[in-house]
């Protein structure tokens, strides 16, 4: 299974981060979708999203820990995604927030397709709370760990 994790500080507190990856409707507003509608009265609760390319993908919200500020789900219908877990988790961190997004996914290959999607959802992130562009602050880096950082498995 290939697994990738994305890190980013955002300049806002966790609670106000958490208000908008932790709602499963708000997706449109941070990750690189074209469409995001959701049925969170569904058991289990669903989420479903068109990628700008047109590919529709199926979601099972799997968890919204308000506590954990944790949110996790799975791409179950899509694609040719066997197997997906995507994980974001909103820490405090000093003077705003820490914001991990981390993939598994089978086919390997996938995994680094959504890494990279969730590298362009953080530094859209940042733009939220910072009210700037991607390239005009020092934390903007969406891929911030070297090259060799093992929590880059796959690499991208």
């Amino acid at each position: 299974m290939g697994s990738v994790r994305r890190h980013l500080h955002i300049p806002a507190p966790p609670d106000d981060v958490w208000a908008v990856v932790g709602d499963p409707a708000r997706l449109a507003e941070w990750f690189p979708v074209a469409e995001c509608t959701t049925d969170l009265d569904a058991d289990p609760p669903t989420r479903h999203v068109r990628l700008p390319s047109g590919l529709a993908l199926d979601e099972e919200v799997v968890t919204v820990d308000a506590d954990l500020r944790r949110f996790q789900y799975r791409i179950v219908a899509g694609g040719l995604i066997t197997s997906h877990l995507g994980t974001v988790d909103v820490i405090g961190d000093g003077d705003g927030s820490l914001v991990i997004y981390s993939t598994d996914a089978e086919p390997d290959v996938f995994a680094l397709t959504i890494g990279s999607g969730s590298g362009e959802a953080l530094a859209r992130l940042h733009q939220m709370f910072a009210g700037d562009g991607p390239d005009t602050a020092g934390h903007h880096d969406p891929h911030p760990a070297s090259a060799d950082d093992p929590d880059r498995a796959g690499g991208n």
